[in-house]
């Protein structure tokens, strides 16, 4: 069963969150291993030695990069295996 998210709108959705704060991302590891993971994309939370660069990295479609902010390194989920995602609203409408 793909996940909700795993739509055009969803993933757009997703990204945007993610590029303004912190998001906690439930999914299913490829070995079947339940992981919660606490991530973002939003330049401000990424040490600046851990800032993404152009590796020439060709992306992915079924899956994301993101910065886990607990293990301060970059990891990826596939967008077919989330199950939950848990974010603060923002006070700013």
């Amino acid at each position: 069963m793909a996940s909700e998210i795993d739509t055009k709108e969803g993933r757009e959705w997703l990204k945007g969150l993610l590029r303004e704060q912190e998001v906690t991302v439930f999914f299913t590891k490829k070995d079947g291993t339940e992981r919660e993971m606490r991530c973002t994309l939003a330049e401000n939370k990424i040490p600046s030695e851990k800032s993404p660069t152009n590796s020439g990295k060709k992306q992915s479609e079924d899956a994301l990069a993101v910065f886990d902010v607990v293990k301060s390194a970059w990891r990826s989920f596939r967008w077919d295996s989330v199950k939950k995602i848990e974010f603060e609203l923002s006070k700013k409408f």
